[in-house]
């Protein structure tokens, strides 16, 4: 399988349990004499198979992304780690600069 045609399928299962689990959610919420409408055990069972298949997508996914290496022998699992901190600095940075412009001075650290 190719790495791309796992970041789908891992995609695919995450939207498949968050559909699962809402749908867990609303048979797990009744009136009293009531019947859910699916059965809650059996949309257990397929949450569970769900996380299973995402589960093993996840580790053949990071297990690629460690083992290939760009030109200057970062690995791709390297550059995403570094990607993601940098996505969380460049947040940290844009609030900070909408918090100083939105109070109306900006004052030099």
């Amino acid at each position: 399988m190719k790495l791309a045609e796992a970041l789908i399928l891992g995609a695919d299962c995450q939207k498949r349990f968050e559909q699962l689990k809402a749908r867990l959610l609303r048979s797990a919420k009744v009136q009293e004499g009531e019947d859910p409408a699916e059965n809650p055990a059996e949309l257990l069972v397929e949450l569970e198979n769900v996380s299973n298949e995402l589960v093993d997508l996840v580790k053949r996914i990071n297990k690629t992304n460690s083992n290939t290496l760009f030109a200057n022998d970062q690995t791709v699992a390297d550059v995403l780690a570094e990607r993601d901190v940098l996505v969380l600095k460049r947040g940290a940075y844009g609030d900070l600069v909408n918090r100083r412009s939105s109070s109306g001075s900006l004052h030099a650290f």
